[in-house]
């Protein structure tokens, strides 16, 4: 891809062509798609309105029990977890599974009991693990979700938004346990047959997660992942009647209308800035990584080198040289770190006077 270098502010007022992702009309109350790997937003519709989430809570009770438990533990199951209203994995009391048995329970059959003996034995008591799910959340950055029970059960205060659930959702998949149970189609546990709920399994070219919700009052709920050529795309609806067929569109048009590109390569030349007091007068900019980022066909991305323009000398290979901006349409999407290609010596005070002596 041909790179456009600006080495100044008035690149950001550059006329390059921005286009949001173009799919029809989705009847998703919210929604939001994410590229997990660039981290760019596809698309998003009333993506920061608070919701209830349903049983998409389970996105957050299955990661913290991956990150603190080991899920080869076996538990007894006690009677607190026997019995929940709603969906279940049928527990009985006394019956001992593994963790990661529960979690399947937990995210294929959405069992509201697997989510709480889960609960219980992660954290002591549900209100003990709620504590460490809010505490994982504001860790995450999730500043409009909190959450009051482990499996999704209406209750005031608990609530994420679809950008939120992004966000949980793209994190949780790089934990190779988690992953393992949500890209799951099947299991058997003991005489238990579970069937994972999410239909997009079956449905979608490298749909590998994530996880369904429904309440009457939160409606349909439904927290996707497709991947593709080492490329994952996150798509969230809330309050969505029509939610497979949304995702379907999302996900084919995200992966049809964007491509990863790499943009700099760590070495490339990014521009070139005056070094004041030095021996040459200019000295190159380096990128210090590369940087990649989902484009569609009519994009063309510039670099800003943001700053006065000049450095005093000397200027020293491969030290630190401030940032290059990425910029689409003005908005800048990524910074890469740089580095001085070469080293500038400071001007001599011998050279000094003697330009002064020729040219004072």
């Amino acid at each position: 891809m041909k790179r456009i270098f600006a080495g100044t502010a008035a690149a950001l007022l550059a006329a390059v062509l921005f286009l949001p992702m173009r799919c029809r009309g989705v009847s998703a109350r919210s929604a939001y798609v994410l590229d997990a790997v660039s981290g760019r937003v596809l698309y998003e519709k009333e993506a920061g309105e608070e919701s209830l989430i349903a049983s998409t809570t389970k996105i957050m009770t299955a990661l913290v029990v991956c990150e603190q438990c080991n899920v080869l533990d076996r538990m007894r199951i006690p009677k607190e977890a026997v019995g929940i209203e709603g969906s279940s994995m049928y527990l009985k009391e006394g019956e001992v599974l593994t963790l990661q048995e529960l979690l399947y329970g937990l995210m294929l059959s959405s069992g509201n009991d697997a989510a709480v003996a889960l609960a219980i034995y992660c954290g002591g008591t549900v209100e003990g693990f709620v504590g460490m799910m809010n505490d994982k959340a504001r860790a995450l950055g999730l500043t409009d979700t909190h959450f009051e029970n482990p499996n999704g059960l209406d209750a005031p205060g608990h609530c994420s938004t679809a950008r939120d659930l992004a966000v949980l959702a793209a994190y949780a998949m790089e934990n190779p346990i988690f992953y393992k149970t949500v890209s799951a189609k099947n299991v058997r546990i003991g005489e238990r047959c579970l069937t994972n709920h999410n239909k997009l399994l079956w449905q979608v070219e490298g749909a590998d997660g994530v996880k369904t919700g429904f309440t009457k009052a939160a409606g349909r709920i439904l927290v996707s992942s497709a991947t593709r050529d080492g490329r994952r795309l996150i798509c969230v609806t809330i309050h969505d009647p029509d939610d497979w067929k949304d995702h379907k569109a999302l996900l084919e048009t995200g992966f049809e209308q964007y491509q990863p590109e790499k943009i700099l390569s760590a070495g490339d030349l990014v521009g070139t800035v005056e070094v004041a007091g030095g021996e040459n007068q200019r000295v190159e900019i380096l990128a210090a990584e590369d940087f990649s980022y989902s484009l569609s066909r009519e994009e063309r991305p510039q670099l800003v080198l943001p700053g006065p323009g000049f450095v005093y000398a000397p200027a020293v290979e491969g030290a630190e040289a401030g940032w290059v901006y990425v910029t689409i349409n003005g908005n800048a999407v990524g910074k890469v770190p740089t580095v001085f290609g070469e080293t500038i010596e400071k001007q001599s005070e011998q050279k000094q006077s003697l330009w002064q002596w020729l040219f004072g």
